[in-house]
């Protein structure tokens, strides 16, 4: 285990609006209010149609292929995820959620496209003083965090 410190920033509470995709515009806040590092709740409705990344086509490989699943129907979302900047500086959100409808549930990673449903509700909690950076790690091929 590798560890990082920081304290808690500012908090921002977000209304996403229909048709807004995440990851995409949690990015794009925390790009415009110069939002480096933090820890993001979502809890709202989301599209039919939208796309969760459900794990890899295989285990470990020469290549990492990531399996997308398209999500049916309307469905409800909670999830929470952190947002680190790349090696260029921007802000990556890695948010994994669970979503579901009439009793059935997917669970994956929102970075394939997420579409909000009439609401989504985000806390999005700055974290200051941390150095921690996504990286592309050489084995993998994967933006992993680095402290």
């Amino acid at each position: 285990m590798r560890y990082d410190e920081g304290q808690v920033g500012r908090v921002f509470v977000l209304r996403l609006e229909e048709g807004e995709r995440i990851p995409e515009v949690i990015e794009t806040f925390a790009r415009e209010k110069g939002v480096q590092r933090a820890m993001a709740i979502l809890l709202g409705g989301i599209d039919d149609g939208s796309r969760v990344v459900v794990g890899p086509e295989a285990g470990r490989g020469r290549e990492i292929v990531p399996l997308v699943h398209t999500l049916s129907g309307i469905q409800e979302i909670l999830a929470v995820g952190t947002l680190f900047p790349d090696e260029n500086g921007n802000p990556v959100l890695h948010m994994h959620g669970a979503s579901g409808r009439e009793g059935g549930a997917s669970v994956g990673c929102t970075r394939a496209g997420v579409t909000v449903w009439l609401v989504g509700e985000v806390i999005l909690l700055e974290i200051l003083g941390s150095r921690a950076v996504r990286t592309k790690d050489a084995s993998s091929g994967l933006t992993l965090l680095t402290l």
